[in-house]
C-alpha cells in the first residue's frame, strides 16, 4: 500500500528529472542553418602587405586579374602586347648592330627568327633623327664660316621636322609596303622581322653622319655613297634569303634603290 502511494507522488520538482519529449506538430516550420560559403585564402604575392587581397570565394576571379590570350596579344592599345618585342639585352642588340655592317651575309633573319625586336627600330631611327638635325646644322655652320667668317648663323629648326618626317616615315612605311607586296606575290612574309631588319639597316647612317662634317664635297659624296651601298646590299641580300624559292627579283632591286635613295637624300638635304 505504501509503495503504491509513493508512485503517485509528483517528481517534476526533483533535481535530475528529465522533461518529457515534446513532438513537433505537423505543419510547424523547421529552422534550417544557412549553407556554408566555402572560401579559400590564396597566397599573397605582395609579401604579406596590407594592400593584398584577403580571401576570395571559390569559383570567383581575383579582382584585377586578367586572363591573357594564348598568343600574348591584348589589343592595339595595350602596352603588354608590345612588351615581347622590346625584350632584348645589350649583347643581342650589339650583335645585330654588327651584323648590319656585313652586306653579303644574308643571315640576319635567321638570327632574329626566335626573337625579332622593335627596340632597334625605335632607338636607331630616333638617334638618326637627332644626329641629322644637329650635325646638319653643324655642317651648314662650318660651310658658312668657311666661305664668310663674318656672316651670322642661326640654328635651323626645320632640320628637326625634316629628319623626323623622313626617317620615321621611311622606316615605317617602306617595310609595311614591302610586307603587303610580298604577301600579294605569294610569300609568307611577317611584318615585325621586316621592321626589325630595316631599323638596323639605318645604323650605318648614324656613324657616317659624323664623317659628313668634313668640309670636302667629294669626300662627303664618297662617304655617303659607300654607306648607302652597304646598307642597300644588307637589305637586298637579307630579303633574298627571306624570299628564297620565289623569283621576286623586282623586290630586291626596288629595296636596293630605295635604300640608296635615302642615302642621297640625307646628303643633299642635311649636308649640302
Amino acid at each position: 500500500m505504501e509503495d503504491e502511494s509513493y508512485k503517485n507522488l509528483s517528481t517534476s520538482h526533483l533535481l535530475g528529472s528529465v522533461p518529457a519529449v515534446v513532438t513537433e506538430e505537423k505543419g510547424t516550420p523547421r529552422y534550417e542553418a544557412p549553407s556554408a560559403n566555402m572560401q579559400t585564402f590564396p597566397p599573397n604575392s605582395n609579401g604579406g602587405g596590407s594592400n593584398g587581397q584577403g580571401y576570395q570565394t571559390v569559383g570567383s576571379t581575383p579582382e584585377g586579374f586578367e586572363q591573357q590570350s594564348p598568343n600574348g596579344w591584348n589589343g592595339v592599345f595595350s602596352i603588354s602586347s608590345y612588351a615581347p618585342y622590346f625584350n632584348v639585352d645589350t649583347d643581342i642588340v650589339a650583335n645585330r648592330l654588327m651584323s648590319s655592317f656585313y652586306p653579303i651575309g644574308g643571315d640576319f633573319f635567321s638570327k632574329i627568327d626566335a626573337n625579332p625586336d622593335l627596340y632597334g627600330l625605335v632607338w636607331i631611327s630616333t638617334t638618326l633623327v637627332f644626329v641629322l638635325a644637329s650635325l646638319g646644322n653643324c655642317a651648314t655652320y662650318l660651310s658658312q664660316k668657311h666661305t664668310d667668317k663674318s656672316a651670322s648663323w642661326s640654328f635651323d629648326v626645320g632640320y628637326v621636322n625634316a629628319a623626323a618626317s623622313s626617317v620615321y616615315g621611311y622606316v615605317i612605311v617602306v617595310p609595311l609596303a614591302f610586307y603587303f607586296l610580298l604577301r600579294y606575290l605569294g610569300s609568307n612574309a611577317s611584318l615585325v622581322p621586316l621592321w626589325c631588319m630595316w631599323g638596323y639597316s639605318l645604323f650605318i647612317f648614324v656613324l657616317s653622319s659624323f664623317l659628313l662634317l668634313i668640309p670636302v664635297e667629294l669626300l662627303r659624296w664618297m662617304i655617303i655613297l659607300a654607306a648607302g651601298i652597304d646598307s642597300a646590299l644588307f637589305v637586298s641580300s637579307n630579303l633574298k634569303s627571306y624570299i628564297e624559292g620565289n623569283d621576286l627579283t623586282i623586290v630586291l632591286v626596288a629595296s636596293f634603290f630605295l635604300q640608296l635613295a635615302l642615302a642621297i637624300f640625307i646628303k643633299v638635304w642635311f649636308f649640302p
